[in-house]
């Protein structure tokens, strides 16, 4: 029997079935990867979409944003509240990562020789947000009184703690259902675009990072700005327990969010943050996908 080298397996030829565990790990850590890098960037952007009752915390483009947080609250400011992101983006990119591959394989997308499959991906895409969603939306909460300008909280552990005491339960789940609805086109536009460019630019699939970069950078960046207006919303309600202004307070869901940000900024408050969400997914998303099918390979291999 001939042992094929290690050098000699190709990093797109191995089984797309290696298992819901290898999928998993794998997701794990390209989450962590890519929030981690792009956290700053994700923090302008949260304050961007929120509506300041401070002029200090009026901004005019990402490169004021991070000049006048840098100069006046110190480079750490910038990072607060990624101990949320870190604890939850493993275990939530766990999940949507084994769900995807799991629900692509029982929808027939992992068939050999059939190409174009966008709609296995797609419900996949979809099936793997509604579970890792679930899963992130406290952290994703906390993260985000974190972010805001002149934020209390230090600890992600006292936030979710004064959270819940002031709040309740509901306070962490509030937005699931605009994140759903936000991010459920988003994972089936930017899972379809990746798997399609993926096999646009590599169709002989062959070891190719800079395809898995080019594909999930384009990918988050379609993704991402599509679906900004529904991510002003959800900071909206993510952060209306610390706001000072009685109507975002009581902010209920997604009509009341809308209805706030039409009455205050009319259209072109649908695209607050744009620029930063655009610049934080078309980069993340290239290194989450390169991470993941990075570690895929390499956990498939060991």
């Amino acid at each position: 029997m001939v042992e094929i080298a290690p050098e000699e397996i190709e990093y797109e030829g191995l089984s797309p079935n290696a298992g819901l565990a290898v999928n998993m790990a794998a997701g794990a850590l390209a989450g962590i990867t890519e929030h981690a890098v792009m956290y700053p960037v994700d923090s302008i952007k949260t304050r961007m979409q929120v509506f300041a009752t401070s002029p200090a915390a009026v901004y005019t483009g990402v490169g004021n944003a991070f000049t006048r947080i840098s100069a006046t609250e110190g480079m750490r400011a910038l990072w607060r509240g990624v101990s949320s992101v870190i604890m939850g983006a493993g275990p939530a990119h766990a999940v949507h990562f084994g769900t995807y591959e799991m629900v692509k394989e029982f929808a027939g997308g992992n068939v050999e020789g059939v190409q174009n499959q966008w709609i296995a991906t797609s419900l996949a895409g979809a099936s793997a947000t509604i579970a890792s969603d679930a899963f992130m939306n406290p952290f994703d909460v906390i993260k985000q009184r974190m972010q805001v300008h002149k934020s209390e909280f230090r600890s992600a552990l006292t936030c979710a703690r004064t959270v819940y005491a002031n709040e309740g339960l509901s306070a962490f789940y509030v937005s699931y259902p605009t994140t759903l609805t936000m991010t459920i086109p988003f994972t089936a536009v930017q899972f379809t675009v990746y798997e399609q460019l993926k096999t646009f630019l590599n169709p002989n699939g062959e070891y190719s990072p800079s395809t898995h970069m080019v594909a999930g950078g384009l990918a988050g960046a379609v993704g991402g700005a599509v679906t900004t207006p529904l991510d002003v919303a959800k900071t909206i309600l993510q952060t209306r327990g610390t706001s000072h202004d009685p109507e975002i307070r009581h902010c209920r869901g997604l009509a009341d969010a809308f209805r706030i940000i039409w009455q205050r900024d009319g259209l072109k408050g649908f695209s607050r943050g744009l620029a930063p969400r655009v610049l934080t997914f078309m980069p993340s998303n290239a290194l989450c996908w390169l991470s993941y099918e990075f570690f895929k390979a390499a956990i498939r291999d060991s």
